[in-house]
């Protein structure tokens, strides 16, 4: 076990599930010999060679479509699109195709590839480049949607996906990728998929998100239990399909609940969760459910990027908030 980045993690998983399986294929633009934008898949062509790692064409659309192919003829493609803002063009491919192959076809054909992208603010990238755009892709019926919050999180959550017989949206946050080093065992063990994980144990509020915000969450948990406030921290890591029961449960103790992502707050995936605690969790909540999110603006690069996004003292004043009632 040695200390490793997300980044440096993410690499390692690949090489595992590489190792494992022949059918395992990266492919992406640059993803060979410059090791990826962010070199997540640095040292892998040199180590498989360039059968089963390709560099493509500037065209995510092609890169999708070729996985969606590879997928239906047995292999386990692993694309990357270098940044989120670029993984629109995907869509059609995503939703009319990978999602959609194992009913078109009754069950005759399934569709187990990974489209990877970093995802998120923090690094003062250009436009395009720092976009959360999850939910786009949250209302595709079939399309699994990962978020890792951690280096430990984003091996075994990445290898569980590659295992995963239907497509996945794999976003890695980008400002996570050489953040913080931790632990990470490269032993192949994958992480369950479709679980929320609680990351911090609580009584009072429910603090929920996923991706990079889990880290203000836990410094605000933190914050919180200093002024004698319990804070549960839950990192949903699966948006869909989403583990509605945990979130559920947590809000049933604690009564109360703040809602945390980069993305807008208008139709923000943050939206489903209050809905899903609107509905069967309505008799258990004290206060109304809080949400601390992005502003409902294009991302203000790069002077004005870090009041866009969720901060400790945004999350630990909706906490307040919220204990104010009941």
């Amino acid at each position: 076990m040695a200390d490793a980045t997300l980044v440096e993690a993410i690499d390692l998983a690949l090489a595992r599930a590489m190792q494992e399986d022949a059918r395992v294929l990266v492919l992406g633009e640059d993803v060979g010999r410059d090791g990826g934008v962010f070199r997540a898949t640095d040292g892998l062509l040199a180590r498989f060679g360039p059968g089963r790692v390709l560099d493509t064409p500037l065209a995510e659309g092609a890169i999708a479509g070729l996985s969606v192919g590879l997928a239906a003829q047995g292999f386990r493609p692993v694309a990357e699109i270098q940044f989120m803002g670029f993984a629109y063009a995907t869509i059609d491919q995503m939703l009319n195709h990978a999602a959609r192959l194992r009913t078109r076809t009754r069950g005759r054909l399934s569709c187990p590839m990974v489209l990877r992208t970093p995802c998120g603010g923090g690094v003062h990238a250009p436009e395009h480049h720092s976009e959360s755009g999850e939910a786009c892709f949250t209302n595709i019926p079939g399309l699994r949607i990962v978020v890792p919050s951690s280096p430990r999180r984003g091996y075994g959550l990445l290898l569980a996906a590659i295992r995963d017989p239907d497509p996945v949206l794999f976003l890695e946050p980008t400002r996570l990728y050489r953040a913080m080093r931790e632990p990470v065992s490269d032993d192949g063990t994958a992480l369950p998929l479709d679980q929320c994980a609680i990351l911090r144990e609580g009584g009072d509020v429910a603090l929920v998100g996923w991706g990079a915000v889990v880290r203000e969450m836990l410094a605000a948990a933190q914050q919180l239990a200093e002024e004698g406030v319990a804070a549960e921290v839950i990192d949903v890591a699966t948006l869909v399909p989403l583990d509605a029961a945990s979130i559920l449960a947590s809000v049933g103790t604690t009564g109360r609940c703040v809602i945390c992502h980069e993305a807008p707050l208008t139709a923000g995936f943050g939206a489903e969760i209050a809905a899903q605690l609107a509905g069967p969790g309505l008799l258990s909540l004290l206060a109304p459910v809080e949400r601390v999110t992005g502003w409902d603006v294009v991302m203000p690069l790069p002077r004005l990027e870090r009041h866009d996004m969720p901060s400790v003292a945004r999350i630990v004043a909706a906490a307040r908030r919220s204990l104010r009632h009941g």
